[in-house]
């Protein structure tokens, strides 16, 4: 069995105070997993933490990132944050695409891709999210849903996406305070889905990761599946010791099985 080195990490939405953020990242930083080789570790905090936390973590393998991020450098885009101002900010990754934003904020596919291009040229690794909402999973659409915001993803970017971004499989179905875990044989079909997709369009496949409703009863579980190469964690890992607890788990049995 080849080894898997997952990507593990969290998005901590719009939640804690500065205390808090800061509080989380020293607690990571004395991990044992800080410098860990074993997993490609990410947080994600709300924009106005992101520098004391990117500092905190500096000198770690802890890669720090933001939520969103405009696609261009400058302009008259009032309340949006530029590549330029986001590696001053001493961020490394870029969230994009998260379901809540295209729900609430309208980002559209062809923002996704203008987004995707701008994170990889800048130098970040792109962490773009898609996802099936409950009507396209109810009518058998995910895959489609999914090959479609795959294909519009990489538009732009091409071929310097490879190794230079992450896909997230977060069905909306399956996210928040509500959401239902997805099966994981089921996730595991839609990770496959879209590494075709992304082989297609790129000649090689990109590494997916699964987000929705991960918690420390599945995550062995859904790392386990052939297809799945890393996992997005929402509220079970929004306190150090949650995090740390499935890297952890996470790892421990990974290197059982290699």
């Amino acid at each position: 069995m080849t080894h898997k080195t997952p990507w593990l990490g969290t998005n901590w939405k719009m939640h804690k105070t500065r205390g808090e953020a800061n509080a989380f990242a020293t607690a990571l930083k004395a991990s044992p997993f800080a410098n860990t080789g074993l997993a490609n570790l990410f947080i994600i905090p709300p924009l106005p933490w992101v520098e004391g936390v990117a500092s905190i973590m500096k000198g770690t393998k802890v890669k720090v990132g933001v939520q969103n991020m405009h696609w261009a450098d400058h302009g008259a885009y009032t309340g949006e944050v530029s590549p330029l101002m986001v590696k001053e900010l001493g961020a490394s990754l870029i969230e994009i695409g998260h379901s809540e934003r295209r729900e609430h904020f309208n980002e559209t596919d062809d923002g996704v891709a203008r987004k995707t291009a701008a994170a990889v040229k800048h130098g970040f690794l792109a962490l773009v999210c898609i996802g099936d909402t409950r009507a396209e999973y109810d009518a058998g659409a995910a895959g489609d849903a999914l090959a479609r915001q795959t294909r519009f993803a990489l538009r732009d970017a091409g071929k310097a996406a490879i190794g230079n971004v992450v896909l997230a499989y977060e069905p909306v179905w399956s996210i928040g305070e509500k959401g239902i875990p997805a099966d994981p044989e089921f996730a595991n079909r839609q990770h496959r889905r879209i590494k075709e997709v992304s082989a297609d369009v790129l000649g090689e496949a990109l590494p997916v990761v699964y987000g929705g409703s991960v918690n420390p009863q599945n995550c062995l579980e859904l790392i386990s599946k052939s297809d799945i190469d890393g996992l997005f964690i929402g509220r079970s890992a929004w306190q150090p010791e949650g995090f740390i607890g499935i890297i952890d788990a996470v790892t421990k049995m990974l290197g059982e099985q290699s």
